[in-house]
């Protein structure tokens, strides 16, 4: 049995590790990036929720998803090496119309059985939290909240999936589902054709436009831009706890939160923009502004200005149904929605993918394999280490010592290691961008102005290609153009 997977996202390789434990399932994952993780997932604000944000009777699926999903993230975490912190999460109130929504969650959060939620008042809130704002007046407390690295977790399930025989097809943009006979049996990429028994379209922003290869016509995907502001890692204060602005029925607020690389991360806006937008990813004026407007709420004071090393935003992809859709068409048989997963899909994710499995358990036997592999490692950091392991790993592999990224101290060992694992997993062309989520070379004050060069010079050295013909992301994103070219040549002549 072929299962293709149309997308490379959390969702999509999450559904992925699942299937990968049946011996009768042959599992291939389509994307057209030239890398995983490259999509909705790679741009979010990284919070595993304790759901307590979730109507039941609303959305009971996705608020039963996003529970267990929640609990499975720790399992995952710990299972494949995933960078992660569980500080709880503060919503804080300013006013009474404020503290009338910190209480609905509340009742929220006993209905769906979070634990530890509660009310704080003032006193108990800058006890737990003393980097807040003294002008708040009560918080909401979610001690289970956690954050951690998407695009790093993409990357460890992918590795994970290979181990267990995942095939991956990378920077392959699906064109056409094939049916016949009213059953779906394969897809047409621009690259070849792929005969498939099920096909299931985990493609986020792009899931209506694949529904509709199939015959399906009933929802449309429309973008929902979330801009962020990222701080270097000296920038203070930074909350120990996540902490947020009440939530509006369109959004769950402004977040202010230290992420797992210990930086200051503020956002997201939430703005509507038209299903025609899929690719706008434009910061604005107007948005950055309305972030430093809610974390001075939040926050006594902001960082100096001159310590944002980054402005980006993501897309998230919102249902015209207004909540997940997960389904098993029967018409044409084989194909899987797995469509509109907005916030909390992070969250939801490895949940997602075993509601998917047992769905297709309905339909065919699934036999587990004897011997599935559920452990990964990640890449081994030097500036984590203590001074005698790092002189061990030294003077076993003297390129650990030869630091090529000074802001986040990564070493050449570590970058021919993450293009090692680039190839393993199927990655076609080694970019810039895949090696900076990787090792997170390229991630400090600098944003890569003085590490860059160094980087491109290695995979020129270890993949064979010329420097300036390499990319940032795939396609016409090149590093080096026209004149720059010739400072390359006297690097390497």
């Amino acid at each position: 049995m072929r299962v293709g997977i149309i997308g490379a996202g959390i969702v999509g390789l999450s559904i992925a590790r699942w299937l990968s434990r049946y011996e009768n399932i042959e599992v291939h994952v389509i994307d057209k990036n030239p890398d995983v993780g490259w999509g909705v997932t790679k741009a979010n604000t990284s919070i595993i929720h304790p759901c307590h944000e979730e109507d039941p009777d609303k959305h009971p699926l996705r608020m039963r998803l996003c529970l267990e999903g929640h609990d499975l993230w720790y399992e995952w975490v710990r299972e494949l090496d995933i960078p992660s912190r569980w500080p709880g999460e503060i919503i804080v109130a300013f006013n009474d119309e404020e503290i009338h929504v910190l209480k609905h969650y509340l009742s929220l959060a006993v209905r769906n059985k979070v634990p530890g939620v509660k009310l704080l008042d003032k006193e108990e809130l800058l006890s737990i939290e003393p980097k807040i704002n003294p002008s708040a007046i009560m918080g909401l407390y979610a001690p289970s909240a956690g954050s951690i690295d998407p695009i790093q977790a993409a990357i460890a399930i992918a590795e994970n999936c290979a181990d267990n025989n995942v095939y991956f097809h990378l920077g392959e943009k699906v064109i056409d589902v094939i049916i016949r006979d009213r059953r779906v049996v394969g897809v047409v990429t621009s690259e070849k054709v792929y005969d498939f028994d099920i096909v299931i379209n985990a493609a986020g922003l792009y899931a209506d436009e694949i529904s509709r290869m199939a015959g399906i016509n009933d929802y449309y995907i429309f973008p929902r831009r979330g801009q962020y502001i990222l701080y270097d890692s000296t920038a203070e204060p930074k909350p120990e706890k996540i902490i947020h602005t009440t939530p509006t029925p369109k959004t769950k607020g402004v977040y202010v939160l230290k992420t797992t690389d210990d930086t200051l991360l503020i956002g997201p806006t939430a703005e509507d923009l038209s299903p025609d937008k899929k690719n706008e990813l434009r910061t604005t004026r107007e948005g950055i502004n309305y972030l430093l407007r809610n974390a001075e709420k939040l926050l006594p004071r902001l960082p100096p200005r001159n310590l944002v090393i980054k402005t980006f935003a993501g897309l998230r992809p919102e249902p015209s149904t207004g909540s997940f859709i997960i389904r098993f068409h029967e018409d044409p048989w084989g194909f899987i929605d797995v469509a509109g997963i907005r916030s909390p899909g992070l969250t939801a994710a490895p949940a997602i993918g075993k509601y998917v499995v047992e769905l297709i358990h309905k339909h065919i036997d699934l036999k587990p394999k004897n011997k599935w592999k559920r452990y990964r490692k990640g890449i081994v950091r030097i500036k984590d280490l203590g001074v005698e392991d790092r002189n061990k790993l030294i003077t076993k592999n003297p390129s650990y010592g030869r630091i090529i990224c000074q802001c986040r101290g990564v070493s050449e060992a570590e970058i021919i290691e993450a293009i090692n694992r680039m190839k393993k997993i199927g990655v076609k062309e080694i970019t810039l961008d895949g090696i900076k989520f990787r090792t997170h070379t390229m991630y400090g004050r600098c944003q890569g102005s003085f590490c860059r060069v160094l980087v491109s010079l290695i995979i020129s050295r270890y993949v064979g290609i010329k420097p300036w013909e390499i990319t940032f992301r795939g396609g016409n994103s090149f590093y080096g153009i026209g004149e720059v070219k010739s400072l390359f040549k006297e690097v390497i002549r």
